[in-house]
């Protein structure tokens, strides 16, 4: 069974800093990318960034360049979202996905993505 399990979120001051992990199983971890989206409410939701795990290519939203990092853990299973410098509008459900297939163009498509977690809930606010 295909399984991705989000954690980290939380309530964070504007200027902080948060990281989010994204724990994958049941299929080869090296043979798929994984994005990062949220939705605040209200809104529809969107790429934040994507990697892909076996090593290369690797995609940000311009809102986030520059401030949030994605990276992988082969060994754990596990990709990362190191988000720094955090504003009022980064608040919002946090969520990955596990895609077939990465490209520059495509990326941020929520279409393109074939398994989700449940999410995590960030929160900037002072």
């Amino acid at each position: 069974e295909v399984q991705l399990v989000e954690s980290g979120g939380g309530l964070v001051q504007p200027g902080g800093s948060l990281r989010l992990s994204c724990a994958v199983s049941g299929f080869p971890f090296s043979t798929y990318a994984i994005g990062w989206f949220r939705q605040a409410p209200g809104k529809g939701r969107e790429g934040v960034a994507a990697i892909w795990t076996g090593g290369g290519s690797i995609y940000y939203a311009d809102s986030v360049k520059g401030r949030f990092t994605i990276s992988r853990d082969n060994a754990k299973n596990t990709v990362y979202l190191q988000m720094n410098s955090l504003k009022p509008e980064d608040t919002a459900m946090y969520y990955c996905a596990a895609s077939t297939f990465l490209s520059g163009v495509s990326w941020s498509r929520v279409s393109m993505y074939n398994y989700w977690g449940q999410g995590t809930q960030v929160a900037v606010s002072s």
